[in-house]
């Protein structure tokens, strides 16, 4: 038996990331996806109001196909996206009733809790609303996502004893990043008696294809696994787990997820083993040495996104990915309402401030020509 009563196994299908055909969600091989993983016994599927089409993805992959017991369906409420009232935010879970005719959710979160997003869902009194849609039946579990520090995350879980679990990214290059802090965000839901759902084990697929030195030493312990299968075997192997999603976007990738988690029951020594060797080997990557610790944000007069720009960087030196790299510094700076790496005024005051020691300005320039 699972968590909070379920019987669930480890392997959850994110359904961000569906197959496109046209410029439009291909819901032939969404199908074909469903029901080969309905027939190797998963049951969980991820969705949100703010995924573009993947409601209506399932609603006709799902919901009009499987008989509403036989699985678990969760989706997501982002009321920190252009919602100016709380009947705005209400408003989501209705459309996505609507849109996955699904009549109830098993799991709904409050979606992607930190930060300058946390206050949304305070301010529209969404902790109170979604225990009385757990009232009405049309919730079964209320729990939230979570992107920002462990400490957040610990003044979260103390005002809020009542979320039943959280879902955070876990990924075996973030566990103990000091810009992610997966291991530690972890270590707090643990701490509060939360059960988990991991979200991004592969990083946005960035761990399918991981720097060459960490690639090698997996291949060599396992040649015919693959580097994916490596990442989400890492967060199954956790404690206190529901489930782990995997963003899964062709009938392939379902293949082979499915190969290798269909009769997981943990990882051996061995295994162990070669995963933190893996580590290490991405550990000596040259990457930019922040922490996150903002002490230069504080001192910019430009108010530029220092920390954000370098992590996206590293996220260029890591995995060679350009078009993500330039994705997550927009997110990281722009959307965070900072001023990009190219607009610094080469003060210096960052590098004053700084514990780490940065050659922050040399670092921005490289950032500048590199992701702007």
């Amino acid at each position: 038996m699972g968590y909070l009563g379920e019987e669930i196994r480890k392997l959850g299908f994110g359904m961000m990331r569906l197959p496109q055909k046209d410029g439009k969600i291909d819901v032939e091989q969404v199908k074909e996806m469903v029901d080969m993983y309905m027939a190797a016994g998963f049951t969980y599927f991820d969705t949100a109001w703010a995924y573009a089409g993947s409601e209506e993805a399932v609603c006709k992959a799902l919901v009009e196909r499987y008989p509403r017991e036989s699985y678990q369906l969760a989706t997501k409420n982002a009321a920190w996206i252009n919602c100016k009232t709380r009947e705005e935010a209400y408003a989501q879970f209705e459309t996505s009733l609507a849109q996955t005719g699904a009549g109830y959710f098993d799991f709904y979160l409050l979606h992607n809790l930190g930060e300058g997003r946390t206050h949304y869902f305070d301010d529209y009194d969404m902790w109170n609303w979604v225990q009385e849609k757990k009232k009405e039946g049309l919730i079964r579990y209320a729990g939230f996502s979570f992107h920002s520090t462990p400490e957040e995350l610990e003044e979260i879980l103390n005002a809020h004893p009542e979320a039943e679990f959280v879902q955070l990214q876990i990924n075996y290059a973030d566990w103990e990043n000091p810009m992610v802090q997966s291991k530690r965000c972890y270590e707090v839901a643990r701490k509060h008696g939360k059960p988990i759902i991991i979200m991004e084990p592969v990083k946005g697929g960035m761990l399918a294809t991981p720097p060459e030195r960490a690639a090698a030493v997996l291949k060599a312990a396992e040649p015919q696994s693959s580097a994916a299968s490596w990442a989400i075997r890492f967060a199954a192997d956790l404690e206190g787990i529901i489930t782990v999603l995997s963003g899964m976007s062709n009938t392939e990738q379902m293949k082979d997820n499915l190969s290798y988690m269909k009769d997981f029951s943990g990882f051996t020594k061995s295994q162990k083993d070669t995963l933190k060797q893996a580590q290490e080997e991405l550990k000596k990557v040259p990457l930019i040495p922040c922490t996150a610790c903002n002490y230069c944000a504080k001192v910019c007069p430009a108010n530029i996104g220092i920390s954000g720009s370098f992590m996206a960087m590293n996220y260029l030196t890591l995995y060679g990915d350009a078009g993500m790299a330039k994705r997550q510094e927009e997110w990281l700076v722009g959307g965070h309402g900072q001023k990009h790496a190219d607009q610094c005024l080469k003060c210096g005051k960052c590098e004053e401030a700084c514990p780490q020691h940065i050659a922050i300005r040399q670092n921005l320039q490289k950032v500048s020509e590199a992701l702007l």
